[in-house]
């Protein structure tokens, strides 16, 4: 038998799609919340999300099919802090998250 890679097991992103993603996450929820978000405000919740999702990135590659647990994660973890960066309130964000996410 081959000794390998197991034939489902997806490797860890890398750093530029877990940027990528997390942009496009930011910029769909963003147009939920039918507010302006300036490109500083969207900069910034960008880095901020960036930064949390790698440092848990493990438990998030684990959970990568579950989405209603990512965004759980994502609405104890970045939520308010977001919705205060963005001047927002934070249900409504959270919402139009979960509206862009799918979870």
């Amino acid at each position: 038998m081959k000794m390998g890679k197991e034939k489902h097991a997806s490797p860890l992103p890398n750093p530029r799609g877990i940027r990528r993603a997390c942009s496009n996450e930011l910029y769909r929820t963003a147009k939920r919340l039918k507010t302006y978000v300036s490109a500083d405000q969207m900069k910034q919740a960008e880095e901020l999300y960036v930064r949390r999702v790698i440092s848990n990135l493990l438990w998030i590659h684990d959970h990568r099919s579950d989405r209603k647990k990512l965004a759980d994660w994502w609405e104890t973890e970045l939520s308010g802090e977001i919705a205060a960066l963005w001047n927002v309130d934070r249900e409504r964000l959270v919402q139009a998250f979960r509206d862009a996410f799918g979870g």
